[in-house]
């Protein structure tokens, strides 16, 4: 839909107005052709395997590299972003090990429900202006919203692959507007990393093999959450007590310096998620974990997956009074729950490990957690040698 320069700039100074009435912190518009490089590169990143269990990145690779081929009518896109920087430095944490620690962006409400109703308002309005259609991503469907916000010029994707800008350094939540309408597009931020790596060498798993490049399979925040398995055993020590992704390598970025805590209550953390205790998160089932996480983006992995999370922390706690509940998930239904019971206890108590074997190998039918059990005993004989 054509748009004539002077009803172009009507319609961004609308949105302007109504983005930051709607709360969000940068606002800027791109191309859907500004992302050139984005099909080879995401291309690349699949055929190394480095999008791991993520199949849904592989099975829509064209969609997401070319919005057009997402949806042909686009014509303008709207990127938004929302500042969601903590009002302290959640490093600090990990060092109280008998704490789990949240990431920053999981400890209030899921930004998903934050935002799209808002980038909804403000599209309508667009559309009741403008005319023509519009349609709204919040990381929801295959869009490359980092690459296309770079190319609006709300910053630039930093070595780490998230969006750092220079004034809210890497926390910034990210949602999209595309529209029929012709807009001018803005200017593309420059990359401003130069020779500093501090979130390249602030990564307990060295989850990037280049500057600039991820490997989702070694990341914290793809094994706590996307992985649906055990996680493997090379991984578990350095995930020390995150129980839900990580905030390493962006709370390592300078530019952070420049960042404001987020203004916004709904984004502000909630107290009982700030260092929860591992004994209260252990004593979670189904129904309790689901009333506890209501509204928040941790309660998508369901309760085993966290559960598992948590005992991976409890096995690197050193915390001994955490025994009697670690003993009592070794038999709960799920196996990911009793398979990563195993290690934590042989962490905690590897004098219990032969004991508890006979106990429960005999009845375990899970090949999974016979394997913990069987890496659990090696221990065990090892230590007595």
């Amino acid at each position: 839909m054509r748009t004539s320069t002077s009803d172009s700039a009507k319609l961004r100074a609308l949105i302007d107005r109504e983005a930051a009435a709607a709360g969000f912190d940068a606002v800027a518009v791109t191309r859907p052709d500004a992302i050139p490089q984005a099909p080879a590169r995401l291309a690349e990143f699949v055929a190394a395997g480095f999008h791991g269990s993520m199949d849904w990145i592989a099975e829509t690779l064209q969609r997401r590299a070319d919005p057009s081929v997402l949806w042909p009518q686009v014509r303008s896109i709207i990127v938004l972003a929302m500042n969601y920087g903590p009002d302290e430095d959640p490093r600090p944490l990990l060092s109280r090990r008998d704490r789990g620690a949240v990431s920053v962006y999981a400890r209030n409400r899921d930004y998903h429900e934050v935002m799209k109703g808002r980038l909804k308002e403000i599209a309508g309005k667009l559309a009741s202006r403008a005319g023509g259609d519009v349609k709204v991503f919040v990381d929801t469907a295959p869009v490359m919203e980092k690459p296309l916000a770079a190319a609006a010029g709300i910053g630039w994707q930093g070595k780490h692959t998230n969006l750092v800008s220079r004034a809210h350094g890497s926390w910034l939540f990210l949602g999209s507007i595309f529209t029929t309408a012709e807009l001018e597009p803005d200017a593309p931020e420059t990359d401003r990393c130069g020779s500093c790596r501090a979130c390249l060498d602030a990564c307990p798993t060295k989850a990037f093999p280049a500057p600039y490049k991820l490997d989702a399979r070694r990341c914290i925040s793809y094994l706590t959450i996307e992985n649906k398995g055990p996680i493997p055993r090379e991984f578990r020590a350095a995930i020390g007590n995150r129980i839900y992704g990580c905030d390493d390598c962006l709370a390592a970025c300078p530019w952070n310096k420049f960042a404001q805590a987020a203004s916004e209550a709904k984004l502000a953390a909630r107290e009982d998620l700030r260092a929860p205790k591992l004994t209260d998160l252990l004593a979670l089932d189904d129904p309790a974990f689901r009333a506890f996480f209501s509204g928040s983006p941790v309660k998508r992995i369901g309760r085993d997956r966290f559960i598992r999370n948590v005992l991976v922390a409890a096995g690197n706690s050193d915390d001994i009074c955490l025994v009697p509940q670690v003993r009592m998930l070794l038999a709960d239904p799920s196996p990911l729950v009793r398979g990563a019971a195993v290690w934590a206890l042989s962490r905690l108590a590897l004098e219990e490990v032969r004991a508890a074997a006979r106990a429960s190998l005999a009845a375990e039918t899970d090949e999974d957690v016979r394997a913990e059990w069987r890496a659990a005993l090696a221990d065990e004989m090892e230590t007595h040698a």
